[in-house]
């Protein structure tokens, strides 16, 4: 793939779903990937498995909701590999629910890891970036970045959120450091294990019946950084072929 082969590549949220799928995939195509996440034990595993297979890959625990923790590990990626080329803000949570349900301390954790997490990301890779000039900031949002659903209001507005700082970001770095948007649709993931409200729960068995594998947003991914230095893709949405949502 152009431009894949050799690029150092951050992953957060990297121990499951679209993070473990994307960092296999760029691995496969040459990419050096550092992985974080909280599940150290399931990204040792990840990072043998590559190793396995003549792929690059480190890890090392990340909590995305600490600025200090992210700091740490983009520079881990940077002194192991020398640059960033990719930070990929990918770590998220969907504990749904009405909001009269008046689960705050979940509102919290998804306005700490869905929002700040991303921030921490963007914080601790821009000057990188704008050091060495060059840099690929890739978040993931979600549908829910466009449309609101009812049990999702806090959620959506966090993709609200990651949407909005994304086109921002975009708008104030320019033409060096490129800014992608990845919006998954129904994806097979873990997201919806964090449900504890039983009336969302049943809700999202329901509108998860059709769902896409989390390849289909890695190759996304990969489609969004294989291209020229001079083209940005801006907002990828990518959903389900037989999905109304």
């Amino acid at each position: 793939m152009l431009n894949i082969k050799g690029k150092v590549v951050a992953i957060t949220g990297a121990s499951s779903g679209i993070g473990e799928a994307t960092a296999r995939l760029l691995a496969h195509y040459g990419a050096h990937v550092v992985l974080g996440a909280r599940r150290t034990e399931r990204l040792e595993a990840l990072t043998s498995e590559i190793r396995s297979k003549g792929g690059t890959a480190d890890y090392q625990q990340l909590d995305v909701t600490k600025r200090d923790q992210m700091d740490t590990f983009i520079k881990f990626a940077e002194k192991r590999f020398g640059r960033v080329d990719v930070i990929l803000n990918n770590a998220g949570v969907m504990p749904l629910s009405k909001l009269e349900a008046l689960k705050v301390e979940e509102w919290d954790r998804m306005i700490d890891v869905n929002i700040r997490g991303v921030l921490h990301g963007i914080a601790a890779g821009l000057p990188i970036m704008k050091k060495q000039g060059f840099g690929q900031f890739i978040n993931i949002a979600s549908i829910g970045a466009y449309s609101v659903t009812p049990t999702a209001a806090v959620y959506c507005a966090t993709k609200y959120a990651v949407r909005a700082i994304s086109e921002g970001l975009r708008m104030e770095v320019g033409g060096d450091i490129r800014v992608t948007l990845v919006s998954p649709g129904v994806t097979e993931s873990e997201l919806a294990d964090s449900i504890s409200d039983e009336e969302a729960r049943q809700g999202m068995i329901e509108y998860r019946r059709i769902s896409i594998s989390p390849d289909a947003i890695a190759r996304s991914i990969l489609y969004a950084m294989e291209q020229p230095a001079d083209v940005d893709v801006n907002e990828i949405i990518v959903r389900p072929t037989a999905s109304p949502n």
